[in-house]
C-alpha cells in the first residue's frame, strides 16, 4: 500500500465516536489499482464458486422476495463488468484475499490505523466487494459483526436505522444470531426513513455504524464498487454472546425480557452458557441451500437470464 494515511479526515473525536456512532470520514483507497476494471475482471475469472454471489431484485419496491441468487458462467471478467454497468446485477465478492493478495495486505493496512487512532484492538477481519449496477439495491437488513462500508466508485445513497426497537426487535436479532432466521429477514416500514441517518456516500468515503444498526443502500444512476470490512472486538463478542444466551433462553421464556447488559454476574453467565452452548454443538443453524435461478448473460434483458433452479449449497 502507502505510507500516507488511509484517512484524510480523522479527528481525536472520531476515536471516541467510532463503534457507538455513526462515523462518515473520508479515505484514499478508491485510488488504488485494484479497483480498476481490469483488476476486479481478472478477480472475478480467479473466483472459486463458494467465494460469490450474484443477485438481482426489483429496484422499484423494497419486497426481499424479489430477490434472486444466480451465478457466472463462460464469461469474461471484462463481460461480467460490462454486464453489471448496464444490467440490474449486485456482485458480491467474498474473502478476495484468497485470490489476490492485496486486498489482504490493504485490509491489514485498514485495520492498523483504526487500531493506532482509536486504541480498539481487532480480530476475526474480513474483506467483502460489492459491483452494483445502477439503481438497485440492498434491502433493510442487519449484520452480525462490527461493520464500515467503503466507497469507491459511483454514488450510493445508505439509509442506516437505530439498533433498537421497532427498528431492531432483540427476538428478530437473536434469531438471526442463532441461523434461525436470515438477515434481510426484519421488517420494513417506509416510516422507518424518518428516523434514518441518510448519507448519499461518494467515490472516497466510509460509513461506519454501531452493532448491529439496520441498514438499506439504493445506488444512484451509475455503476458502484464499494468494498465493506467486519472485525471483531471483545466487546463485540460480548454483546453476541448475551443476544445468543438470550435467544436460546427465549424459547422457553417468549414473553420474557431480557437484558442486553455485557456488566455483571448475570451477563457474564450468560456469556459462559453460550460459549458452551455453541461449543458443545447444540444449535444447528438452519442452512437453506441457494436456489439458482439465472446466469449473468450480456444478451439478456438486464443482464439477468432464467434458467431451471438448482441448489446451491455453502
Amino acid at each position: 500500500m502507502t505510507a500516507e494515511p488511509i484517512f484524510t479526515d480523522f479527528e481525536p473525536r472520531h476515536a471516541q465516536l467510532f463503534g457507538t456512532h455513526t462515523v462518515h470520514l473520508a479515505h484514499r483507497l478508491h485510488e488504488s489499482p485494484l479497483f480498476s476494471d481490469a483488476r476486479l475482471g481478472a478477480l472475478i475469472e480467479r473466483l472459486p464458486r463458494g467465494s460469490y454471489h450474484v443477485n438481482t431484485m426489483d429496484p422499484h419496491t423494497h419486497d426481499p422476495r424479489t430477490r434472486r441468487e444466480g451465478e457466472i458462467v463462460g464469461l469474461s471478467g471484462e463481460e461480467v463488468i460490462e454486464t453489471v454497468k448496464n444490467g440490474r446485477i449486485w456482485i458480491l465478492i467474498q474473502n478476495p484475499g484468497q485470490a489476490e493478495p492485496g486486498y489482504d495486505a490493504m485490509m491489514a493496512d485498514i485495520y492498523a490505523e483504526i487500531e493506532r487512532r482509536t486504541g480498539l484492538k481487532t480480530y476475526k477481519q474480513k474483506m467483502s466487494i460489492l459491483i452494483s449496477s445502477p439503481k438497485v439495491q440492498v434491502y433493510y437488513h442487519a449484520d452480525v459483526p462490527g461493520q464500515t462500508l467503503w466507497q469507491v466508485r459511483g454514488v450510493k445513497k445508505v439509509y442506516a436505522y437505530p439498533n433498537s426497537a421497532p427498528f431492531l426487535p432483540p427476538d428478530r436479532m437473536e434469531k438471526i444470531i442463532l441461523g434461525e432466521a436470515h438477515e434481510v429477514s426484519l421488517e420494513y416500514e417506509a416510516w422507518f426513513d424518518e428516523y434514518a441517518e441518510v448519507v448519499d456516500l461518494e467515490p472516497g468515503h466510509m460509513l461506519h455504524w454501531p452493532l448491529n444498526c439496520p441498514h438499506r443502500i439504493v445506488n444512484h444512476d451509475c455503476l458502484n464498487v464499494s468494498f465493506t470490512t467486519e472485525h471483531w472486538t471483545d466487546n463485540l463478542r460480548n454483546q453476541y454472546l448475551v443476544k445468543y444466551a438470550n435467544g436460546v433462553l427465549r424459547r422457553h421464556m417468549p414473553n420474557a425480557r431480557f437484558s442486553q447488559s455485557v456488566d455483571g454476574v448475570g451477563a457474564y453467565a450468560k456469556m459462559a452458557f453460550a460459549a458452551f452452548h455453541k461449543k458443545a454443538g447444540l444449535q444447528k443453524a438452519r442452512k437453506r441451500p441457494f436456489m439458482i435461478d439465472f446466469q449473468v448473460d450480456p444478451t439478456a434483458p438486464f443482464g439477468v437470464r432464467t434458467i431451471e433452479a438448482v441448489a446451491l449449497r455453502k
